[in-house]
Formats: structure tokens, sequence, C-alpha cells
């Protein structure tokens, strides 16, 4: 069984800073894919970021970059989202999520699918 918990979310005002933190438990991550993904009120859960567990390799979508960065460190089993210059439009509630397998050529990280590990979600919102 595997468990995601994030923290870190909060209130923050237009041009803020926030960084979320996801730490993984129950299994051993060394090849799998790490996502965030958040859902606003009444939309659609949506993919913002994803990062291989090995290389690093990143993926975001348009809207965040250079605004949002992923990380991770490995030996804490823990993955981050650096958000900078926070828009109204990023408030929704950011969920953690995990693959079950090892990162391969063809793999969807922007699909719900691919992750069936998820966390609860924290809250972020940012104010105008």
């Amino acid at each position: 069984q595997v468990q995601l918990v994030e923290s870190g979310g909060g209130l923050v005002q237009t041009g803020g800073s926030l960084r979320l933190s996801c730490v993984a438990s129950g299994r051993t991550f060394s090849s799998n894919v790490m996502a965030w993904f958040r859902q606003a009120p009444g939309k659609e859960r949506e993919f913002v970021t994803a990062i291989t567990w090995i290389g690093g390799r990143t993926y975001y979508r348009d809207s965040v970059k250079g605004r949002f960065t992923i990380s991770r460190d490995n030996a804490k089993n823990t993955m981050y989202l650096q958000m900078n210059t926070l828009k109204p439009k990023d408030t929704a509630v950011y969920y953690c999520a995990a693959s079950r397998h090892p990162y391969y050529s063809g793999f969807e990280y922007y699909a719900k699918g691919e992750y069936p590990y998820w966390g609860q979600g924290t809250q972020v919102t940012v104010s105008s």
C-alpha cells in the first residue's frame, strides 16, 4: 500500500509564493513518476507538473512554466512544488500523485489514469 501526504497549502496574495510538499511511504519509489494535479471548484482535475524519480525529467503545463518548479529528494521520498508569482487562477486543491510503474517511452505523464496513488489534497487560495 502506498500513502501520499501533502502539506504546505494556504492563503497567499497575488504575486506571492508557496511551497508544497508530498511525502511518500509504504513502498520504494526508486523509478516511478510523481506528479502534481489540481482541481478548482466546478472544474476537472488537471495536470500541473510531473517528475521522474530517476533522472529528474520534468514536465509542466504551459500556464505554470517559469513560475512553478517541481523537485524531489530521493533520500526523503519527498516531492516538492515551489510556486512563485501566484495568480488567482492558481486557486485549487493540489493533489500529489504517483505512478505504479517506472517511466517508459509513451508514458502519458499528463493523464490522471497513469497514477493510481493519490494524496488527500492541500488547498491553495490566491487572493486578488
